[in-house]
């Protein structure tokens, strides 16, 4: 099996942010620039009799009967299997599947994946309806590996208003997962990042059943006096180090810019877990998503004979990019599913209450073809113009995502007042309607922003010629 994605993960501990929220977060980047996506609220299911059969690799799962009712980002072509990505349960658990990994030669020799195993096309599906706590993905998961074997090598994220757990597939049967401390946050880029696993501190470590037998047995331990799962099961290649390091240090570099004093792109040492220097905001983590190394020599948009070197943080293939902010159920009620489509660095992450029963008719309904009424493909079309002139139209570009932050934080403070006072369904008809609201208005700002800059776009053409004013 090939792995089909190339994103960039970021957990953020409760201690670690500003408002006191657990964050997940990845850009989910395809191989294609277009693949369209929907964002979904699934239904609750109860008494159900079904079996699961993936479109993608024909992996069968027996379904359990009841299921929690979950957001979810889907492709719009099904034929690859459902690719739900990412989402929030009604039991305030937040999952983010997949943020490809690769194993070793030498590990794979031994536990190779399994053909029909389990894959991303359809990890949330099977996991995320049916769990209660970050802690339990991890569970639900191994347990799910162990039957079934991986198709692939995956990391995946959850977390509720406690805890975020972050867990590697790396082989056939072989995982680990490790708590994010909360005052500390962890960046990914398609690479085996977890670092040292301490088998005696269950409460902070999980593990596949035998892995130490795993290891020892094929002797595949290169180090004398620790057991750092990056060094067993990881890569250190050329390709990592201008695909994947370059996008951690980065990262690293905005986050943490004195300890991260020293570090290049290509290290292949720097740390998985490390602590903020600063509260991180949700708005930081959007920074990073969109970053494209902006102010480095290293920017794509740049003109830098250096500017090709490394694989971006935010590309032109990113079908999605969500921040999942998971906040204290008693407190808020409810948590928020950011939701960016398009190209990162040119479109705003828009917040929906994940305690809703729907989506708005622009994100449920994507046509195949460019349609403006779909919230899809007005984000792609209006990446599409700031990048055709980036010069002339970045800075109102970003002026706008400003001012959509700006209202988001506004519209967020109102609804959660007028939401304390609210339970149950009354609560979900409320928030639902309030999703509404927000899609409806960002809709109409990007669309204003669209024909705005395609009108700028009219003087900008090269098949210009200086003339006498007065022909």
């Amino acid at each position: 099996m090939q792995n089909k994605d190339a994103c960039t993960s970021i957990m953020v501990g409760k201690k670690a942010s500003l408002d006191g929220a657990n964050y997940i977060a990845r850009n989910e980047d395809r191989v294609k620039a277009i693949e369209p996506k929907r964002f979904l609220v699934e239904p609750a299911v109860k008494g159900r009799h079904e079996t699961y059969v993936s479109p993608y690799n024909k992996v069968t799962v027996a379904l359990p009967e009841e299921r929690m009712r979950y957001t979810s980002t889907p492709t719009l072509d099904q034929t690859a299997g459902p690719n739900e990505e990412d989402g929030i349960n009604e039991a305030n658990v937040a999952a983010s599947f997949t943020e490809s990994v690769y194993a070793n030669d030498r590990v794979l020799a031994y536990d190779p994946y399994v053909k029909n195993g389990l894959a991303e096309d359809s990890l949330c599906t099977l996991v995320l309806p049916y769990i209660h706590s970050a802690r339990e993905g991890v569970e639900y998961t191994g347990k799910l590996i162990a039957e079934l074997g991986s198709a692939e090598g995956n990391g995946m994220q959850f977390a509720d208003a406690d805890d975020i757990w972050y867990m590697e597939v790396v082989t056939g049967h072989q995982w680990v997962a490790v708590r994010i401390p909360d005052d500390c946050y962890a960046v990914t880029p398609n690479q085996v990042a977890i670092e040292d696993i301490d088998f005696d501190d269950p409460d902070n470590y999980m593990w596949a059943d035998g892995i130490q037998e795993f290891v020892e047995e094929h002797q595949l331990n290169p180090d004398h006096d620790r057991w750092d799962f990056r060094h067993i099961f990881g890569t250190s290649t050329q390709k990592d180090r201008h695909y994947n390091t370059p996008r951690t240090w980065f990262a690293q570099r905005y986050l943490s810019p004195n300890a991260s004093l020293g570090q290049r792109p290509e290290d292949s040492e720097m740390p998985f877990i490390r602590k903020a220097e600063f509260k991180i905001a949700n708005e930081d983590i959007q920074y990073v998503l969109k970053s494209h190394f902006n102010e480095t020599p290293y920017d794509p948009m740049g003109d830098a004979p250096e500017r090709k070197t490394y694989r971006a943080i935010s590309l032109s293939r990113t079908a999605q990019s969500h921040i999942l902010q998971v906040r204290n159920l008693n407190k808020y009620k409810t948590s928020i599913h950011w939701i960016e489509l398009g190209v990162p660095a040119f479109n705003p992450y828009v917040p929906f209450f994940a305690n809703a029963d729907d989506t708005d008719e622009s994100y449920r309904n994507v046509p195949e073809k460019m349609n403006l009424e779909s919230a899809f493909w007005l984000n792609e079309a209006l990446a599409e113009v700031v990048e055709s002139h980036y010069q002339e139209f970045m800075e109102k570009d970003e002026d706008y995502q400003k001012e959509l932050n700006e209202w988001a934080r506004r519209k967020i403070a109102q609804v959660d007042k007028e939401a304390a006072s609210l339970e149950r369904q009354a609560l979900t008809d409320y928030l639902t309607g309030q999703n509404h609201e927000i899609a409806t208005h960002y809709n109409e700002r990007t669309k204003a922003l669209f024909f705005e800059l395609l009108t700028e776009g009219c003087e900008l053409s090269k098949m210009s010629f200086k003339m006498d004013p007065n022909l």
